[in-house]
Protein backbone atom coordinates (compact mmCIF):
# COMPACT_ATOMS: atom_id res chain seq x y z
CA UNK A 1 0.00 0.00 0.00
CA UNK A 2 2.92 2.54 0.89
CA UNK A 3 4.61 1.57 -2.65
CA UNK A 4 0.88 2.13 -4.13
CA UNK A 5 0.75 5.60 -2.36
CA UNK A 6 4.16 6.76 -3.55
CA UNK A 7 3.94 5.93 -7.26
CA UNK A 8 0.22 8.22 -7.14
CA UNK A 9 2.18 11.05 -5.12
CA UNK A 10 4.92 11.03 -7.91
CA UNK A 11 2.42 10.58 -10.56
CA UNK A 12 0.80 13.63 -9.38
CA UNK A 13 3.51 15.88 -8.80
CA UNK A 14 5.01 15.09 -12.43
CA UNK A 15 1.24 15.66 -13.85
CA UNK A 16 1.23 18.64 -11.53
CA UNK A 17 4.99 19.88 -12.49
CA UNK A 18 4.02 19.83 -16.28
CA UNK A 19 0.21 21.67 -15.74
CA UNK A 20 1.81 24.41 -13.73
CA UNK A 21 4.53 24.49 -15.99
CA UNK A 22 2.53 25.68 -18.60
CA UNK A 23 -0.67 27.39 -17.59
CA UNK A 24 1.08 28.70 -13.76
CA UNK A 25 -0.74 28.27 -10.74
CA UNK A 26 -3.71 30.22 -11.21
CA UNK A 27 -4.29 28.71 -14.45
CA UNK A 28 -3.75 24.94 -13.90
CA UNK A 29 -6.71 23.22 -13.50
CA UNK A 30 -6.39 19.96 -10.86
CA UNK A 31 -8.71 18.01 -12.77
CA UNK A 32 -6.71 17.85 -15.76
CA UNK A 33 -3.49 17.16 -13.30
CA UNK A 34 -5.81 14.41 -11.94
CA UNK A 35 -6.77 12.70 -15.38
CA UNK A 36 -3.00 13.01 -16.59
CA UNK A 37 -1.96 11.34 -13.44
CA UNK A 38 -4.47 8.83 -14.17
CA UNK A 39 -5.67 9.72 -10.33
CA UNK A 40 -8.88 11.84 -8.69
CA UNK A 41 -9.06 15.66 -7.15
CA UNK A 42 -9.89 13.34 -3.91
CA UNK A 43 -6.05 11.91 -4.11
CA UNK A 44 -4.52 15.92 -4.93
CA UNK A 45 -6.48 17.11 -1.79
CA UNK A 46 -5.54 14.21 0.08
CA UNK A 47 -1.83 14.47 -0.31
CA UNK A 48 -1.12 17.77 -0.78
CA UNK A 49 -4.49 19.55 0.46
CA UNK A 50 -4.83 22.23 -2.03
CA UNK A 51 -3.66 23.24 -5.00
CA UNK A 52 -1.28 25.92 -4.09
CA UNK A 53 -0.05 22.89 -1.15
CA UNK A 54 0.48 20.74 -4.83
CA UNK A 55 2.68 23.55 -6.31
CA UNK A 56 4.31 23.72 -3.11
CA UNK A 57 5.63 20.42 -3.35
CA UNK A 58 6.31 20.69 -7.13
CA UNK A 59 8.87 23.90 -6.52
CA UNK A 60 10.38 22.07 -3.59
CA UNK A 61 10.96 18.63 -5.56
CA UNK A 62 12.57 20.90 -8.17
CA UNK A 63 14.74 22.70 -5.50
CA UNK A 64 16.08 19.48 -4.70
CA UNK A 65 16.59 18.06 -8.22
CA UNK A 66 18.36 21.43 -9.31
CA UNK A 67 21.02 20.75 -6.05
CA UNK A 68 21.34 17.51 -6.70
CA UNK A 69 22.63 17.55 -10.55
CA UNK A 70 24.30 21.17 -10.00
CA UNK A 71 25.22 21.48 -6.25
CA UNK A 72 27.36 24.49 -5.93
CA UNK A 73 31.19 24.65 -5.67
CA UNK A 74 32.65 27.41 -4.09
CA UNK A 75 36.06 26.78 -5.60
CA UNK A 76 34.56 26.33 -9.27
CA UNK A 77 32.23 29.08 -9.70
CA UNK A 78 32.08 29.19 -13.12
CA UNK A 79 31.86 24.89 -13.64
CA UNK A 80 28.66 25.38 -11.44
CA UNK A 81 26.83 27.96 -13.75
CA UNK A 82 27.87 25.40 -16.27
CA UNK A 83 26.18 22.75 -14.78
CA UNK A 84 22.84 25.11 -14.06
CA UNK A 85 22.81 26.14 -17.87
CA UNK A 86 22.85 22.53 -18.46
CA UNK A 87 20.32 21.85 -16.51
CA UNK A 88 18.28 24.54 -17.50
CA UNK A 89 18.37 22.93 -21.14
CA UNK A 90 17.50 19.80 -19.76
CA UNK A 91 14.37 20.95 -17.63
CA UNK A 92 13.02 24.05 -19.25
CA UNK A 93 10.06 23.72 -17.44
CA UNK A 94 12.08 24.78 -14.42
CA UNK A 95 13.05 28.11 -14.92
CA UNK A 96 9.21 28.52 -15.96
CA UNK A 97 8.10 27.27 -12.67
CA UNK A 98 10.36 29.92 -11.22
CA UNK A 99 8.78 32.68 -13.25
CA UNK A 100 5.29 31.26 -12.56
CA UNK A 101 6.18 31.66 -8.50
CA UNK A 102 7.85 34.76 -8.98
CA UNK A 103 4.55 36.53 -11.25
CA UNK A 104 2.09 35.42 -9.24
CA UNK A 105 3.45 34.64 -5.45
CA UNK A 106 6.23 37.88 -6.02
CA UNK A 107 4.76 39.48 -2.83
CA UNK A 108 5.36 36.04 -0.58
CA UNK A 109 8.74 34.55 -0.17
CA UNK A 110 9.68 31.93 -1.59
CA UNK A 111 9.46 28.45 -0.17
CA UNK A 112 11.42 27.45 2.69
CA UNK A 113 13.86 25.45 1.00
CA UNK A 114 14.45 27.67 -1.68
CA UNK A 115 15.42 30.31 1.15
CA UNK A 116 17.37 27.66 3.45
CA UNK A 117 19.04 26.52 -0.01
CA UNK A 118 19.93 30.42 -1.12
CA UNK A 119 21.07 31.23 2.62
CA UNK A 120 23.70 28.37 2.60
CA UNK A 121 24.80 28.80 -0.65
CA UNK A 122 25.51 32.18 0.36
CA UNK A 123 27.26 31.60 3.21
CA UNK A 124 29.22 29.21 1.28
CA UNK A 125 30.42 31.41 -1.21
CA UNK A 126 30.87 34.20 1.68
CA UNK A 127 33.09 31.52 3.42
CA UNK A 128 35.19 31.25 0.82
CA UNK A 129 35.56 35.19 0.46
CA UNK A 130 36.88 34.91 4.20
CA UNK A 131 39.24 32.49 3.43
CA UNK A 132 40.78 33.89 -0.18
CA UNK A 133 39.13 31.45 -2.54
CA UNK A 134 36.80 33.96 -4.15
CA UNK A 135 36.89 37.53 -4.66
CA UNK A 136 35.46 39.43 -2.32
CA UNK A 137 34.53 42.30 -5.29
CA UNK A 138 30.80 41.23 -5.16
CA UNK A 139 29.11 40.66 -1.90
CA UNK A 140 28.30 36.90 -1.81
CA UNK A 141 24.69 37.40 -2.46
CA UNK A 142 25.28 39.55 -5.30
CA UNK A 143 27.82 37.54 -6.76
CA UNK A 144 25.37 34.51 -6.38
CA UNK A 145 22.11 36.63 -8.31
CA UNK A 146 24.51 37.56 -10.53
CA UNK A 147 26.19 33.73 -11.31
CA UNK A 148 21.86 32.24 -11.44
CA UNK A 149 21.16 35.08 -13.89
CA UNK A 150 24.21 34.14 -16.56
CA UNK A 151 23.48 30.28 -16.15
CA UNK A 152 19.86 31.20 -17.23
CA UNK A 153 20.69 33.96 -19.96
CA UNK A 154 20.11 31.75 -22.79
CA UNK A 155 16.98 29.59 -21.43
CA UNK A 156 14.59 32.19 -22.89
CA UNK A 157 14.46 34.21 -25.93
CA UNK A 158 14.84 38.21 -25.65
CA UNK A 159 14.42 40.53 -28.16
CA UNK A 160 17.97 41.24 -27.62
CA UNK A 161 19.23 37.00 -29.04
CA UNK A 162 16.44 37.56 -31.31
CA UNK A 163 17.67 40.97 -33.39
CA UNK A 164 21.48 38.93 -33.01
CA UNK A 165 20.55 36.13 -35.16
CA UNK A 166 21.44 32.58 -34.08
CA UNK A 167 22.07 31.86 -31.15
CA UNK A 168 25.94 30.48 -30.10
CA UNK A 169 26.36 26.79 -30.07
CA UNK A 170 25.68 24.87 -26.82
CA UNK A 171 29.99 24.90 -26.68
CA UNK A 172 30.10 28.40 -27.12
CA UNK A 173 27.19 29.34 -24.57
CA UNK A 174 29.26 27.13 -22.07
CA UNK A 175 32.56 29.12 -22.65
CA UNK A 176 30.53 32.48 -22.12
CA UNK A 177 28.99 32.00 -18.98
CA UNK A 178 31.96 30.01 -17.43
CA UNK A 179 33.80 33.24 -18.99
CA UNK A 180 31.71 35.43 -17.13
CA UNK A 181 31.41 33.79 -14.03
CA UNK A 182 35.18 33.77 -14.19
CA UNK A 183 35.20 37.65 -14.77
CA UNK A 184 32.89 38.38 -12.47
CA UNK A 185 35.06 36.66 -9.70
CA UNK A 186 37.82 37.74 -10.63
CA UNK A 187 39.88 40.53 -8.93
CA UNK A 188 39.99 43.36 -11.59
CA UNK A 189 37.57 42.87 -14.51
CA UNK A 190 39.43 42.32 -17.54
CA UNK A 191 39.72 45.78 -19.99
Amino acid sequence: MIRDADATRARLLAAARAEFAAHGIAGARVDRIAAKAGSNKAQIYHYFTSKEGLFDAVFASIVEEVLREAPLDPDDLPGYAVKLAEGYERHPDILRLVTWQRLERGDQPPSEAAIAVTERKVSQIAQAQQEGRVSSRYPADILLTAILHTAAMWTSTSPESASAGQPPSAAARRRYIAQIVTDLISETPRT
